[in-house]
């Protein structure tokens, strides 16, 4: 059969193409996994010497502040100060973005639709 008409065949330089796309993409995978490492290291670290408060410090201060459920936290840490960024279901069924500095559980930022109604009230 001819190439043009025929079943798609491949030649020698197709599967080279298609082996080099596939070292690129383990490569780009294990450098992923490599830098979560790290970045799991560093959170680590930075925990052990006190630069951070605990997951569940931040986790007792989101149930001491707000209603509904967790969907994700984060930790991150570029340019600036480490920061817990949290996720939340209102019972109203709004996602609210939460940030706390991680460096000593300070919330610093709400974002979302019906963040306010979320808010458990303060009693004096």
């Amino acid at each position: 059969m001819s190439r043009s008409g025929g079943p798609a065949v491949l030649c020698d330089m197709d599967i080279g193409r298609w082996l080099t796309l596939v070292a690129a993409g383990l490569v780009l995978v294990c450098a992923a996994v490599v830098a979560a490492d790290d970045d799991h290291a560093r959170a680590k670290a930075a925990r052990e010497a006190g630069q951070i408060v605990s997951l569940q410090s931040i986790l007792d201060r989101v149930q001491a502040e707000f209603t509904g459920s967790l969907v994700a936290v984060e930790l991150e840490e570029d340019d600036a100060p480490w920061i817990y960024k949290v996720k939340l279901l209102t019972p109203a069924g709004a996602i609210v973005k939460l940030e706390y500095d991680a460096r000593d559980g300070r919330l610093l930022r709400v974002k979302g639709r019906d963040a306010e109604p979320a808010r458990r009230q303060k009693h004096d």
